[in-house]
C-alpha cells in the first residue's frame, strides 16, 4: 500500500474509521520531521503491535521557548515522504499549525511535579506544556491503538505515561529502545545541525555516560563520577552542559550518592550551534552471593 498524506484532522479521523470498520489494529509515531533511521526504527516496533501505522509529522511551536530553534528546526516534508513510503507506512499525517491551533484556541496541558520541573523542564521552561499540549492532540485525532516514542527522549516519555494515564487516554503508550550510529552517537535530527569537526566530538557524550553507567551499576559513588564526567565534557569542546544527572528511571528523583534501584543517567550539553540530549540506563548489580 503506498503513502497516502492526509493535511485535515477530517481526513486524518476518517481514514482511522475506515481501518477501524475492517477490524485493523493502529500505531501513530509522533514526529517533527526531519527523518532519520531512528524514526524509522519507531514505525519497524509500531509494525510488530499493529496493521496500519500512522506517522504525524508537525514542527510544534508551543513546545518551543523564544529563544530557540523553531525558525531553524529543519522541515523536509518531500524526503520524509519518500522515506516513510519506502518504509512501508500507510499514512501520513503533515497537518498546518492553522489546523493544529485555530483562532481562539486557549487549552493548555500540564504536567505538575519533578517530572516537568527538571532536566529538560528546567532547562527549558514551558515546553514539556507544549509536549503535553500536542502530543494530546494527536493521541485523541487519531485515537490509536498505540503509540511510540523513543527513548532518547526519555522524560518527554515518563510526561507522557503521566497525562496520557491521568487524563484516562485509551491508547497504550509504548518506549523504544535509542538507536545510535556506529560511533555510539544517539540518532537526532539536530545532528545536521553539526559541523565535521563537532561531528567527530560528538559521540564524547556517549562515552562519558557509558563510562559512568558501568562504574555506578557497580556501586561506586555518583559524586566523584559526575565531576569527572562534566570534566570530560567540556574538555572535549561542550559549553555549556545543561545537565549530567542520574534519576530514578519511574520517578525522575535525583539520585546523589550510589544507585540501588534501576534509574538513569541524562546529559544535555551544547556544541556549537546544536543542543545534544542522551541517556543511559543503570541498573545496579547484585553482589554475588
Amino acid at each position: 500500500m503506498p503513502l497516502t498524506t492526509v493535511h485535515t484532522v477530517a481526513d486524518l479521523r476518517a481514514t482511522v474509521a475506515d481501518w477501524r470498520a475492517q477490524g485493523l489494529r493502529v500505531a501513530l509515531v509522533p514526529t517533527m520531521g526531519a527523518l532519520h533511521d531512528g524514526h524509522i526504527s519507531l514505525t519497524r516496533l509500531a509494525r510488530e503491535h499493529a496493521d496500519r501505522v500512522i506517522v504525524s509529522i508537525f514542527v510544534n511551536p508551543t513546545q518551543f521557548g523564544p529563544n530557540e530553534d523553531f525558525g531553524a528546526y529543519p522541515r523536509t516534508l518531500p524526503d520524509d515522504q519518500k522515506l516513510l513510503d519506502a518504509a512501508g507506512v500507510e499514512l501520513c499525517f503533515a497537518p498546518s499549525v492553522e489546523e493544529m491551533y485555530p483562532d481562539g484556541f486557549a487549552t493548555k496541558v500540564s504536567v505538575d511535579g519533578a517530572m516537568t520541573n527538571v532536566l529538560c523542564g528546567a532547562a527549558r521552561p514551558g515546553h514539556f506544556d507544549g509536549v503535553a499540549q500536542i502530543v494530546t492532540k494527536l493521541l485523541l485525532q487519531a485515537l490509536p491503538d498505540c503509540a511510540i516514542f523513543g527513548q532518547k527522549d526519555y522524560q518527554q516519555l515518563m510526561v507522557i505515561h503521566r497525562f496520557s494515564a491521568d487524563l484516562n487516554i485509551p491508547v497504550d503508550i509504548i518506549g523504544a529502545k535509542i538507536l545510535r550510529e556506529e560511533d555510539g552517537l544517539a540518532m537526532s535530527s539536530r545532528n545536521r545541525y553539526l559541523s565535521p569537526q563537532e561531528r567527530e566530538t560528538a559521540p564524547v557524550l556517549n562515552r562519558v555516560l557509558a563510562d559512568i553507567t558501568a562504574r555506578a551499576a557497580k556501586g561506586a559513588e555518583l559524586g566523584p563520577l559526575l565531576a569527572k564526567g562534566r570534566e570530560d565534557i567540556l574538555a572535549a569542546g561542550f559549553n555549556p552542559i545543561d545537565y549530567l544527572e542520574v534519576r530514578d528511571a519511574q520517578t525522575l528523583e535525583l539520585v546523589s550518592q550510589t544507585v540501588t534501584r534501576p534509574a538513569r543517567i541524562f546529559v544535555a550539553a551544547r556544541l556549537g550551534k546544536a543542543r545534544l540530549i542522551d541517556n543511559h540506563a543503570i541498573d545496579p548489580v547484585s553482589p554475588a552471593v
